[in-house]
């Protein structure tokens, strides 16, 4: 089983990721993660990985497209997850290209359908406790006692510097206008599900097993 998460930044797909991985053994490969796990390496194609982002330049599809391939090969039985790829129509095309090479085929591409206005809220009332990381939001889990963290009692609160409305905003965009022309590629191949990325995380994960499932 091999499919694609989409959807814009903090639309939850790293959070069922991970629960793929862990009920059903499936691999996630992540473009951010192997591009930074390939930059620390040491290995030619990590050097060089390195040299371009330290130039702020993109990392070309030849050389994501060459990693991706590098973890299908090492991918188990039980199939991959693809984060982050593809994110263009050339992308699209190269992944069939490296599936179909080894004999294997995408399944599902599952959007995360979400509000663009309620994802916004959702994001930018993160905040964690500043000594033990326990997550918080403003509205939907504050502190019980205002100001004091639930778990360990610290006064202390950090909120990340990317979680405010303009950043959200240009995220989405950028994911509007570079990775959602995709999915006519795969609409016309039957190939697209959507679930309510809206939902909470239990009732998304059940909209992805059902379709892996083949229920839905």
């Amino acid at each position: 089983m091999n499919i694609i998460l989409l959807g814009p930044p903090g639309a939850g797909k790293g959070t069922q990721a991970a629960r793929l991985q862990a009920e059903r053994g499936m691999i996630q490969l992540s473009t951010g993660d192997m591009l930074r796990e390939a930059r620390a390496s040491g290995s030619p194609i990590g050097d060089k990985v390195k040299a371009i982002m330290d130039a702020g330049e993109l990392v070309s599809d030849e050389i994501v497209t060459a990693l991706i391939g590098e973890r299908i090969d090492g991918a188990c039985g039980k199939g991959a997850i693809f984060d982050g790829f593809p994110r263009t129509r050339g992308q699209a095309e190269a992944l069939d290209h490296l599936l179909a090479e080894r004999g294997r085929h995408l399944d599902h591409v599952i959007e995360l359908a979400v509000d663009e206005d309620a994802l916004v809220q959702r994001i930018t009332g993160r905040f964690s406790c500043a000594k033990c990381a326990t997550g918080y939001h403003d509205t939907f889990k504050p502190t019980q006692v205002p100001g004091v963290c639930d778990a360990c009692g610290s006064t202390e609160f950090v909120r990340r510097k990317d979680d405010n409305e303009e950043t959200v905003r240009t995220r989405m965009a950028e994911y509007r206008a570079k990775t959602a022309p995709i999915l006519p590629y795969y609409d016309q191949r039957g190939l697209v599900r959507r679930v309510d990325g809206m939902a909470n995380v239990d009732e998304v994960a059940a909209q992805i097993a059902a379709i892996l499932d083949g229920e839905a």
